[in-house]
C-alpha cells in the first residue's frame, strides 16, 4: 500500500524555483512520488509565479516555462491533483474554530482540510505554522523549512 503525501505550495514551489531545500524536495519527490496536490495548489502556484515575476526574480519567459512544466508534471502524474472536496469552506471554518491556539490563515486551513479529506498519510511543507498545525491534527509532517 502506497502512502499519500500531500505537498502544500510552500514545499512544492521549491521543486520549481531554486530556493533553500530545493535539492531536498527534488530528492524526496524522486524517492516517494507521485505526490498529492490540490486545485488550491495550482491556484497558489500560478499566483506565486506571477508575484515572483512582478518582484523581478523571474522574467515572463521563465514564469511561463515553470508553469508549463508544472502543468506537464500534473498531466504525467508526477503530481496527483485532487479537486476541492465538498464542504471545504465549512470544514476549514470548523478547523480554525477547533484549533483556536493555532494562528491558522485561510489557505493553511484549506490545505489542512484537503489533506485530511484525501486521507493523506503525510503533509509536506516549508511553513512553520503548517508544521505545528499538521502535528496538532495528528498527521505526520515532512519538513522543508530551514529549522
Amino acid at each position: 500500500m502506497t502512502e499519500t503525501i500531500y505537498f502544500d505550495t510552500s514545499a512544492l514551489a521549491k521543486w520549481y524555483l531554486n530556493e533553500e531545500k530545493s535539492q531536498d524536495v527534488e530528492q524526496y519527490i524522486q524517492d516517494h512520488g507521485p505526490v498529492a496536490i490540490s486545485d488550491l495548489t495550482v491556484i497558489e502556484m500560478r499566483c506565486l509565479l506571477a508575484r515572483r515575476r512582478r518582484e523581478g526574480s523571474i522574467d515572463l519567459k521563465m514564469e511561463s516555462r515553470i508553469f508549463a512544466t508544472f502543468q506537464e508534471d500534473i498531466r504525467q502524474n508526477f503530481l496527483v491533483c485532487h479537486p476541492f472536496p465538498e464542504g471545504l469552506t465549512a470544514a476549514a471554518v470548523n478547523l480554525i474554530s477547533v484549533h483556536l491556539e493555532l494562528p491558522l490563515r485561510t489557505l493553511d486551513a484549506l490545505h489542512l482540510v484537503i489533506a485530511r479529506e484525501m486521507q493523506a498519510d503525510k503533509l509536506a511543507t516549508a511553513d512553520r505554522v503548517m508544521i505545528v498545525a499538521t502535528k496538532a491534527m495528528g498527521l505526520s509532517v515532512v519538513r522543508f523549512d530551514s529549522r
